[in-house]
């Protein structure tokens, strides 16, 4: 089956949704560098790297936003790429594999707003939707925690993988937008002129820096619940193996005197256990007894 493609128009902006070759070379300027129409055109992928480089006359951006799944344990990594002229405004937006693209909203509420106010709202939108996969993450890592004592071990090995992998991939995200954003609210992006982002729009990325600095905090701080949550776990395992060990050795020394005592009858003497005090009745019982004052110690110092 074909990709779906459709596309909005705006005042100032062209969004696409999965287009083609032809058909982004058709709404993109001629000076745009062929790479770049290459990169829009290829397919999503999962660790794409945002960034945003100034090209002298435009501005081309890789960005991707994050989308949870909760339902699903999941996080979808939403690919959009963008190409900001003086007067217009380009957007690609990049169906994932398995989930939805990203909404592009953000724009169509903005009106008679300029291409550099439309590129923050897309990316401020962008910065936002890693705030509600840091929220995501929470709550995950709390319900880990609240049926850590109850999940098998297995499922909670697995959880904490699936965890892990979303966070350290959050986290290179945010941490690679934050550097994108950076550069523009340094103004040391290659352009021609600085009307694409006055001084009002900059002041505006500089929230949006503020916003990315925030996400990228909290998601060390979940790491480092997970890590706790991880510690617990493993602590809960090596308990249950010294439980476990202690058990098998306060059985081993219950059988051992026992051991002794009928091999000590078994031995092969003519006439010397025929006499009345080395009958059955006599081992069974120093048996009996023998495992009475072990278990007696045991308990004595809180072994079993």
């Amino acid at each position: 089956m074909p990709p779906v493609r459709s596309a909005s128009v705006g005042e100032r902006w062209l969004e696409l949704l999965d287009p083609t070759k032809d058909e982004i070379v058709d709404a993109l300027p001629t000076t745009v560098a062929d790479d770049v129409v290459d990169e829009l055109a290829a397919k999503s992928g999962e660790r794409s790297r945002p960034r945003i480089e100034g090209h002298g006359g435009y501005v081309f951006a890789v960005l991707v936003a994050m989308a949870p799944v909760p339902e699903e344990n999941r996080i979808v990594s939403q690919e959009v790429g963008l190409v900001a002229t003086a007067d217009r405004l380009v957007v690609v937006r990049k169906t994932p594999p398995e989930g939805e693209p990203w909404h592009h909203r953000c724009l169509e509420t903005a009106t008679n707003a300029g291409v550099g106010q439309l590129v923050f709202r897309v990316i401020d939108d962008i910065a936002q939707s890693y705030l509600e996969v840091v929220d995501s993450l929470d709550a995950e890592i709390d319900e880990l925690e609240d049926n850590i004592d109850r999940w098998p071990s297995v499922r909670i090995r697995r959880r904490v993988a699936d965890l892990r992998h979303d966070l350290i991939h959050a986290r290179r995200t945010v941490g690679a937008t934050r550097g994108a954003v950076r550069r523009i609210r340094d103004k040391t992006l290659d352009l021609d002129d600085d009307t694409l982002f006055p001084d009002e729009v900059e002041r505006s990325f500089a929230d949006t820096y503020e916003t990315l600095f925030r996400a990228g905090e909290e998601l060390d701080v979940a790491r480092d619940l997970l890590v706790s949550s991880r510690d617990y776990h493993q602590s809960r395992i090596a308990e249950s193996q010294n439980e476990v060990a202690k058990k098998l050795t306060v059985i081993a020394s219950l059988v051992l005197v026992p051991s002794l005592i009928v091999g000590f009858y078994g031995q092969n003497f003519v006439s010397e256990f025929d006499k009345g005090y080395w009958t059955i009745g006599v081992s069974a019982g120093l048996i009996l007894v023998s495992t009475a004052i072990q278990l007696a110690i045991f308990r004595w110092r809180r072994w079993i």
